[in-house]
């Protein structure tokens, strides 16, 4: 399946694009994360596991379980801190 994916702040600035088409055969947030980690680049090391980043599926905020769907919108971002 085809999925949209974003990237934010200092994720996008570590993989160069604010978002791409994916090609994926992941079910799950996590499994896709997975695939764009094995990709390399700027996608390892901004999505590695030991980093925390925040995932949103279809504009709605979603753990790593959420199932992906033909033409989902995905976006990683870093988590946000205020004061």
């Amino acid at each position: 399946m085809k999925v949209t994916v974003k990237y934010f702040a200092s994720i996008r600035e570590a993989i160069g694009v604010s978002s791409e088409s994916v090609q994926t055969t992941a079910s799950t947030l996590a499994a896709l994360r997975d695939q764009l980690i094995a990709s390399g680049g700027g996608h390892a090391s901004s999505l590695a596991r030991g980093q925390s980043v925040r995932m949103a599926l279809n504009q709605l905020m979603s753990d790593e379980s959420a199932t992906l769907i033909e033409g989902a919108e995905v976006a990683f971002f870093p988590p946000v801190t205020g004061g």
